[in-house]
């Protein structure tokens, strides 16, 4: 039989520094949102496909991972975590009047295409502010973003926010059917003005409207957008999108985080389930959003329970992968010993090495043999960066 030492396409081994830094990395953003009062979930690897349907607008059917129990009943490998914990707090939690914050660190699967290049497994850490529709809880997400950001060790990022009911009040205002609606969504986040401008001009539409769709591949820019937003719509449904953009602005400020925070009235996801603000976090050194998330209002309403909700979710990885760019990796522990015995010193390296983990120091027992010589110990332990050597 022939030896696998390869792992499939689209996942990856994590090992030595790099496992130990993105290890550090995920403790420090659990920190981060444990002190804003969120409470930790674990949610099933694997669920029903109905919890990933396309009803509930997740990813599409051949971008999930899917199989079969005894039963025959159609399973995935999650490749969200938002409609699993919204699953699960509709069945544990929600039965009082009280806000509920959950935080999640798990994998999650999707099965993206091969010319795209991306991770097909990832490990994300986020959290779901569910029970609570306020400005305060979407500022509340955006600045713990920010926090967040900030723990990882990056400089320089930025936190662009939308709004989904902005675009989705012109749409229907437009009466464009699924098909057009789709085709456009494509067009305004790729930024194809020309396209956007083609498609509009081939529907019955007037031409105020025709002039809104065609301004959102470039309404992007600081606060100061809203106020161009306004002017292109006299739609209630859109006007209400903004003016919850422009309260949300004035709370930031009081977190003491709006110079890290934007606006892009274009902005879109391809998860149908944001309802309200959409936002992302870019950063130099990947292309893809390192943080993301939203306001999803109806999606627990599938499971059972009709309750707002807002959240967030870093893709680890892709942070690793920028932090690893801007030279800015998080550190590992450096309270690690090597102690290096021949055997009769057994009974001192075990004592000595039971102490020092007494200690809270990492120790690594290394006996001395003909095959593995004092010499051999010591240039592993440099090799290691060990810096703290015991020879017995």
């Amino acid at each position: 039989m022939q030896k696998i030492l390869h792992t499939p396409e689209g996942v990856r081994d994590i090992y030595s520094r790099e496992c130990e830094q993105k290890l550090s990395l995920q403790n420090r953003l659990h920190a981060v949102i444990k002190s804003y009062g969120y409470r930790d979930i674990e949610t099933p690897t694997f669920e029903f496909f109905d919890v990933f349907s396309k009803e509930i607008g997740t990813i599409p059917s051949r971008e999930l991972y899917k199989f079969f129990d005894r039963e025959g009943n159609t399973l995935v490998l999650r490749p969200d975590f938002t409609p699993a914990v919204a699953r699960a707090a509709s069945k544990y939690f929600l039965n009082d009047n009280m806000a509920v914050r959950l935080t999640y660190l798990g994998q999650a699967f999707i099965n993206h295409s091969s010319y795209q290049g991306r991770l097909k497994e990832t490990t994300q850490i986020g959290g779901e502010l569910i029970g609570e529709d306020s400005v305060d809880a979407d500022a509340e997400i955006i600045a713990l973003a920010v926090r967040m950001m900030q723990a990882s060790g990056l400089k320089e990022f930025q936190i662009t926010v939308g709004h989904a009911g902005f675009f989705h009040a012109l749409a229907q205002e437009a009466g464009f059917d699924a098909q057009v609606v789709t085709e456009l969504k494509e067009l305004v986040t790729s930024r194809n003005t020309f396209g956007v401008d083609k498609l509009i001009s081939e529907q019955p539409v007037d031409e105020r409207l025709r002039k809104s769709f065609t301004a959102l591949t470039g309404l992007f820019g600081t606060e100061e957008i809203l106020q161009r937003a306004q002017s292109l719509t006299d739609n209630a449904q859109a006007l209400q999108a903004v003016g919850r953009l422009r309260e949300i602005w004035e709370m930031l400020k009081l977190y003491g985080v709006e110079q890290y925070v934007s606006f892009d009235l274009g902005m879109l996801s391809r998860y149908m389930y944001y309802t309200g603000i959409i936002f992302r976090g870019y950063t130099y050194g990947t292309g893809d959003a390192v943080i993301k998330g939203g306001r999803y209002d109806g999606l627990l309403s599938y499971f059972g329970k009709d309750a707002p909700a807002v959240g967030l979710v870093i893709v680890v990885d892709q942070l690793m992968s920028a932090l690893t760019r801007q030279k800015a990796a998080p550190g590992i522990s450096r309270n690690r010993c090597m102690i290096l015995y021949e055997k009769q010193h057994s009974d001192e390296a075990i004592r000595r090495a039971s102490d020092l983990r007494a200690g809270g120091s990492e120790v690594e027992l290394l006996r001395i043999t003909a095959e593995r010589t004092r010499e051999d110990c010591l240039e592993y332990a440099r090799a290691e960066d060990c810096r703290n050597v015991i020879s017995l």
